[in-house]
């Protein structure tokens, strides 16, 4: 129940936090729903019905291949969602461990995963690094998901060590050694709850980052293998018929600019909820007059 009311309190406080979190939840229904409410085969060709606009039987047009942009853009959406929670998920956890165990044992180790990994990962930009590496191991949702995830478990790994100093030293973890608790119960059990805030507010804006990192990739032909359908890879297909067709851009685009726009609006919205003074300010600026 205090759960429950603490998620009203926030979405009644945070206008930005309840659009970012309806066109998310949105999105992810369309993601999961898509083969049950596309209105054609993403895949199907129809050639004497390309680059049509949009009408009643094609809501979005076609593409030039005669394919229904509609269905293209819902299967798309399961890509973008798929690649964005894989690699929220495989680079927060990859950075939150490595993070924390250098955050908390110091020394040769922390020195290590601070100045050489962290600190060379961080200094290249992360799209060029990601590009780097799909075009190293090629094309393929696998293959991206994991060039992602390699280009950016640093971010959560900094974070996460940063939160670890300057915890470990508190009170109740001074106590949980004296009573011998092991390493990996404080970990576990004490460290890791203080650091999740965080790191939950980075991933929800990890997430759009990644899927503006899939779009980026597949338009550069190095995401997923046709004829898969991706945002990204429609806004490729669409560049010959910019002018002459375009609602080719138009609708890859717009799901690309909602999802990431919804993700950068609730993470925003969580930060400022889970600051204390930010959300009694919140709160207080909610109360009746």
């Amino acid at each position: 129940m205090k759960s429950s009311s603490q998620i009203r309190q926030f979405l009644r406080t945070s206008g930005l936090g309840r659009w970012g979190l309806a066109v998310s939840v949105l999105l992810i229904l369309v993601a999961l729903l898509a083969p049950w409410i596309a209105p054609r085969n993403p895949a199907a060709q129809s050639l004497p019905e390309r680059l049509l606009p949009p009408s009643v039987h094609h809501w979005m047009g076609t593409d030039e291949l005669g394919r229904d942009v509609l269905s293209r853009a819902m299967y798309g959406a399961r890509v973008s969602l798929l690649v964005g929670a894989s690699v929220v998920l495989g680079a927060g956890i990859v950075g939150l461990a490595l993070g924390s165990l250098a955050g908390y044992f110091g020394g040769a180790f922390d020195r290590f995963v601070n100045i050489v990994l962290i600190n060379s990962f961080l200094s290249f930009p992360g799209i060029l690094l990601a590009i780097a590496f799909a075009a190293f191991l090629g094309p393929g949702l696998d293959k991206v998901i994991f060039a992602l995830t390699i280009t950016g478990w640093a971010g959560y790994a900094r974070l996460a060590r940063a939160q670890v100093l300057k915890v470990r030293e508190m009170e109740f973890i001074l106590a949980a050694r004296s009573l011998g608790a092991s390493h990996a119960r404080i970990l576990l059990r004490h460290l890791l709850p203080n650091t999740l805030q965080p790191v939950l507010i980075q991933a929800t804006i990890g997430m759009a980052g990644a899927i503006l990192s899939e779009s980026t990739l597949s338009f550069l032909g190095l995401g997923v293998i046709a004829p898969t359908p991706s945002w990204g890879a429609m806004l490729n297909d669409a560049r010959n018929h910019l002018f002459d067709a375009p609602h080719l851009v138009l609708f890859p685009a717009l799901g690309i600019m909602a999802a990431v726009l919804a993700f950068n609006l609730l993470g925003d919205a969580l930060r400022d909820w889970l600051d204390p003074r930010t959300r009694a300010f919140l709160m207080t600026m909610d109360l009746p007059r």
